[in-house]
């Protein structure tokens, strides 16, 4: 996994990390892992007006890019844009906990093995009125899951669109969360009026012990609670809330999205009301049942996961796939965390 750590207004960090890996030879084009199509193009094309209305200081950052690459800015817009809402996607897991003694982000993010030596790790340090942040990703720009200084954490995990529009697809909508809120409350109140290109879930969680998953697409958005029998949610490749399932597209390879809502379902049931770290590194790890136990040579592979633990502030990373491979605590991003946690009192839906 590549660490890049990053500092300043959006257009500098662009430009600096852009004219870094120009001077080594490195080109963001040469790597990307679909055709650049007219479609692709079209599509970036009209969603450029959303990011200039909701998040300008993206195009700024990717121009800076840009510059720093010697390259089109609208041939990144088109890898950017165009992502989760048109094929590849990744196929991910993710659950928060909040059970009175700790506050909990899961994720295992699979995604095609020949590819992980691009995945990276990033900390953004900003100049202005952005939230500092740090995250993980298979791309550049864009974010799978994450944290910021407030102590506010979010997760994808991408659902094959039955339709898509010009909008924020998922990887973006986890770097502009991150950015602009500071709590579970602002975050979805914000997926609510942002227009959205791509079908995802994002998890959610704060330091307050506030979680919450959010299924959403074009069409639509159910919001799954916890409740104090059961203090945890999840999420996979596929929508589950009533309101939502008329939109999963039949048919599709999710990676057997199935097996590992159940795996997760089970475990949390079992253990929610208890886990803590070591639980929740088990549970990525395959320890609990299928999630994370991919046949490698086809193709397929966990290539990291990461616990966020909200309530000491700390992050764990397993670099590779957590059935093989250790979580590691980061002690590069310190952020905020919380002493006492507010009641769980809202009911899941679904």
């Amino acid at each position: 996994m590549y660490h890049a750590h990053f500092k300043g207004t959006h257009r500098e960090t662009g430009f600096r990390w852009g004219a870094a890996l120009e001077k080594n030879g490195n080109f963001l084009l040469r790597n990307i892992p679909f055709p650049i199509t007219e479609e692709r193009r079209a599509f970036a094309a009209a969603c450029r007006p959303v990011y200039e209305r909701y998040f300008p200081q993206i195009l700024e950052e990717i121009g800076g890019i840009a510059r720093g690459q010697g390259c089109a800015e609208a041939e990144l817009e088109t890898v950017l844009f165009s992502m989760y809402a048109l094929p590849p996607v990744c196929c991910c897991s993710c659950f928060a906990v909040a059970n009175g003694g700790e506050v909990l982000l899961g994720r295992n993010s699979d995604f095609l093995p020949q590819l992980e030596k691009y995945n990276m790790n990033v900390i953004y340090r900003f100049d202005g009125e952005s939230h500092d942040l740090t995250g993980n990703t298979t791309a550049f720009v864009e974010l799978e899951d994450g944290v910021n200084d407030c102590g506010l954490a979010a997760g994808l995990t991408a659902v094959a669109p039955k339709a898509i529009q010009p909008g924020l697809n998922a990887g973006m909508l986890v770097r502009w969360l991150l950015e602009r809120c500071t709590s579970v409350s602002q975050a979805l109140e914000a997926l609510q009026d942002l227009p959205l290109a791509s079908a995802q879930t994002i998890t959610l969680a704060d330091r307050t012990g506030d979680i919450a998953v959010a299924e959403c697409c074009a069409q639509g958005m159910s919001i799954l609670r916890p409740s104090s029998e059961q203090p945890f949610v999840w999420a996979v490749n596929r929508f589950y809330a009533p309101a939502m399932a008329k939109h999963n597209l039949p048919g599709v390879d999710d990676w057997q999205a199935a097996g590992r809502a159940e795996t997760l379902g089970k475990a949390l049931s079992e253990q929610g009301r208890g886990m803590d770290i070591p639980a929740a590194q088990g549970l990525l790890s395959g320890r609990e049942g299928f999630i994370c136990q991919y046949d490698r040579a086809a193709g397929k592979d966990t290539v990291w996961s990461v616990v966020y633990d909200l309530r000491r502030g700390e992050i764990h990373r397993c670099e590779g796939n957590p059935g093989r491979s250790s979580f590691r605590r980061d002690d590069r991003f310190p952020f905020s965390h919380a002493t006492t946690m507010v009641p769980i009192s809202q009911e899941r839906e679904g």
